[in-house]
């Protein structure tokens, strides 16, 4: 990649930290933040994690008390942090206090847990990209191996706890790593390049953005914004390699950024960054194959909002695009059975950038990572009407890209 992709993933990060009134955490030593609470059994995030589960939120309710927060950002831009950010939040109150930092990570711009919870993976998004696996137990870094591109922003971990899926923006490719039994990386086992079909308009070059398992397991999507298009691939779990079995292309220059799938596993909804639109996807367990639907609106006007992220809740009655230029949160009710968005209206975030959201484990919490603003808010999620009400004031995080509450 040369550095234009690299800067495009970056172009906002030079503005970062610089709304006023933002006072950042004093950084304090990783020994003397509270250990994480026991997280086995958790689900990954892209994979089968928060808020994608079909079970009814009163069945079974988190543990009551403390619970740990991770939180990426960049490194290497003015006002950044010092590696991965460590918090806890309060699940009843949304309330988040600081917690040190984990560092030794370069850029962790996209965090994703082991389903066992034991290891936490994060990106290393630079121009020799990488990813890096951290035991939280003791906080102890494993080591990184190479993603074999460039600005690698997104990572997830297949539902075996066997492999580790990650997205090289900047050079349009998605790499395969090994997971051993501490959770440690090997070497990487495949590379793929997007060489096919051309750029879409105004891009200059495959942009893979996301890398996720299909919630059968059966197949691994990669959605990439340059080339307007989500490849289906299956992955041998012996070799650790992929076969691609399908593609889905969008409208030209629709740049397709971020795919969620329905708790049903027969729908997806995919967030395209370019032409500020959303659409319904069917997905075929069998062949892997993605139909994108009609482009529907953000609710946020003309121009481009940069919508960034979907999250669904796990009753599968309501979902969140979030919405970076217009600083807000798209609410939209789920119908059919998954096969139909009908949107609802925007709150916004009170804060800048809304980079990336995510969902608590029981649902009830909705958090938004703010770039610019370097903050964290945190949302009461309504069971029943989907309704969104800030929980206090926002949390400061330096250069907040990503959080990722367990």
């Amino acid at each position: 990649m040369g550095s234009g992709g690299l800067s495009r993933r970056r172009f906002v990060g030079t503005l970062a930290g610089s709304a006023a009134g933002v006072t950042l955490p004093a950084a304090t030593a990783c020994d003397d933040a509270p250990a994480p609470a026991d997280t086995a059994d958790t689900a990954a995030p892209e994979a089968t994690g928060p808020g994608t589960r079909p079970s009814s939120q009163t069945e079974s309710r988190e543990p009551s008390g403390p619970r740990p927060l991770h939180l990426g950002t960049y490194t290497s831009v003015d006002g950044g942090g010092e590696g991965i950010g460590l918090a806890t939040y309060d699940p009843e109150s949304g309330r988040i206090t600081g917690a040190g930092t984990i560092g030794g990570v370069g850029d962790p711009s996209y965090l994703a847990l082991h389903p066992n919870g034991r290891t936490l993976y994060a990106v290393n998004e630079r121009e020799d990209g990488a990813v890096t696996a951290v035991r939280l137990a003791d906080r102890k870094v494993l080591g990184s191996r190479s993603t074999g591109g460039a600005a690698p922003c997104h990572l997830s971990v297949h539902p075996s706890g066997r492999w580790l899926l990650s997205a090289n923006y900047g050079t349009g490719s998605v790499a395969v790593h090994p997971i051993d039994a501490s959770g440690a990386l090997g070497e990487r086992t495949d590379l793929v390049t997007h060489s096919d079909p051309a750029p879409g308009p105004g891009q200059d070059g495959p942009h893979a953005h996301q890398f996720v398992t299909s919630p059968d397991g059966g197949h691994v999507l990669a959605v990439d914004l340059g080339t307007d298009t989500v490849y289906s691939y299956r992955l041998d779990q012996k070799a650790g390699t992929l076969s691609e079995v399908a593609r889905a292309q969008t409208e030209p220059g629709a740049g397709p950024r971020h795919l969620t799938f329905h708790p049903g596993g027969r729908y997806a909804y995919l967030a395209n960054e370019v032409d500020n639109t959303v659409a319904v996807c069917a997905y075929d367990v069998g062949t892997g194959w993605l139909s994108i639907g009609a482009a529907q609106s953000t609710g946020t006007g003309s121009g481009t909002s940069y919508p960034a992220q979907l999250v669904v809740t796990r009753n599968g009655r309501y979902a969140y695009l979030a919405n970076r230029g217009h600083n807000s949160l798209t609410r939209y009710a789920v119908e059919a059975d998954g096969a139909r968005l009908r949107l609802l209206d925007t709150v916004p975030v009170s804060g800048d950038f809304p980079r990336q959201i995510a969902l608590s484990p029981d649902g009830t919490l909705l958090f938004t990572a703010n770039q610019r603003s370097s903050t964290v808010s945190v949302f009461h999620v309504d069971e029943d009407s989907g309704e969104l009400k800030l929980a206090g004031e926002p949390f400061a995080s330096p250069v907040a890209v990503c959080a990722l509450p367990l």
